[in-house]
């Protein structure tokens, strides 16, 4: 229809070499029918950490109400829609839907309330920067185990061009026109979100993709919430009729920002929107800032976020012992917190040299990057419990507290 770059090969150098590189090759099956991007995707789909998406916060913390959208929603969203985008502009869409996957796998529980509660411990213990994008980096390069063709749990090791997705997918697109940044670099070196633009086309998709997918979604959560009311979208529908929007709801705001982009996006404009279309989501995000994410009824459960993240740091870090930390956790899983001392040793002995500990301990046989060494400095068991804590569900960090508060 459009197929605007489809002369386009990921870098102006024509050379997707870097974009497919790995930290070591992936081991080979008869009859793979699938691409290395192929790969990636199946890859994150079959891990743990997608999994857990289901059951994180998107906006609105409510577990027991099956309409609410899950991040695990959001990202199939944010799939749907740079999938149409790529394919219409003639992009790699096999690229775009794995960014898209595994775009959100830093997400602490809680939602963004979660990861500001982290972001001040980060700070506070190891005088250090917490944000999801970069962590999502360290959960797909470090945290995040599949098992190989042999039965050893190894590191995802996906390609450079997704894992650049990951860590540059968020920052405000108020600019409108974005380009891929020219330079190949250690993406352990970003420093702050939104520091630099993705090396591709298709990572520029997917952090405008990731824009269209919540706008309209936030306000239907918001309406079912009653956190806003019938009388406040008035004001949304004169926003729409203002800038030429048909109606205001999730599927036709999503279609009609498609449709936009796809139109006014080409290798010399970059990915882009109408100014028309710009304004329009500029205003329905400051309605969303004054109407639902800085409503009142978020405060307690900032509080409570802020409770139940900062208790469960608070108790693993009691077990700290330069020499013996791994069998002091053992010594006290009787003693104290059943479930919660067995579950972190079980975690974060994944992670350390097998000298500190029994390997009798092991499920599955470890072929990953040993992040926590011998677990001897107290900054390195603090950002264990971190990556611990940050990989957890809402649920599941709700159970580990109810465990602390129970008699």
């Amino acid at each position: 229809m459009y197929k605007k770059f489809s002369h386009v090969v990921m870098n102006e150098d024509n050379n997707c070499e870097k974009e497919i590189f790995r930290q070591k090759k992936l081991y080979t099956r008869n009859k793979d029918m699938r691409t290395e991007f192929g790969r990636d995707y199946t890859r994150i789909l079959h891990s743990l950490a997608y999994r857990r998406l289901k059951h994180k916060t998107q906006v609105f913390f409510n577990t027991q109400n099956d309409h609410i959208c899950t991040r695990m929603e959001h990202v199939s969203h944010v799939e749907s829609v740079s999938y149409v985008i790529a394919k219409s502009l003639g992009l790699n869409y096999e690229l775009t839907k794995s960014i898209a996957k595994g775009h959100d796998l830093g997400h602490a529980p809680f939602g963004h309330e979660g990861e500001n509660v982290i972001k001040k411990i980060v700070k506070d213990n190891l005088n250090d920067s917490f944000w999801h994008e970069k962590n999502g980096l360290k959960v797909v390069d470090k945290l995040e185990l599949l098992k190989d063709n042999k039965g050893n749990l190894s590191n995802l090791n996906l390609t450079y061009a997704v894992r650049d997705g990951i860590i540059c997918h968020c920052g405000e697109v108020d600019e409108n026109g974005i380009f891929p940044r020219k330079d190949y670099i250690d993406l352990n070196t970003i420093k702050n979100p939104g520091q630099v633009q993705p090396y591709t086309w298709e990572g520029c998709v997917v952090k405008i993709s990731d824009k269209i997918a919540y706008l309209g979604r936030d306000i239907e959560d918001a309406l079912l919430l009653k956190i806003i009311s019938t009388d406040d979208l008035k004001d949304v529908y004169k926003l729409g009729e203002k800038y030429g929007q048909k109606t205001v709801n999730t599927s036709v705001i999503m279609n009609e920002l498609m449709s936009d982009l796809i139109e006014n996006s080409s290798v010399e404009n970059g990915i882009c929107f109408s100014y028309e279309k710009q304004n329009f989501i500029d205003s329905i995000k400051k309605f969303n800032y004054e109407k639902i994410y800085n409503n009142e009824k978020f405060s307690y459960y900032k509080k409570y976020a802020n409770l139940v993240i900062n208790s469960i740091f608070e108790e693993l870090f009691k077990y700290y012992d330069e020499e013996n930390t791994i069998n002091n956790l053992q010594v006290n899983i009787d003693k104290k917190y059943r479930f919660l001392l067995s579950d972190f040793k079980g975690w974060i002995i994944k992670y350390c040299d097998e000298s500190i500990f029994d390997t009798s301990d092991l499920k599955s046989s470890l072929n990953n990057v040993k992040i926590y060494g011998n677990l001897k400095h107290e900054a390195i068991y603090k950002e264990a419990i971190i990556d611990y804590i940050s990989c957890m569900t809402d649920a599941y960090a709700i159970k580990c507290f109810n465990e602390l508060i129970s008699f």
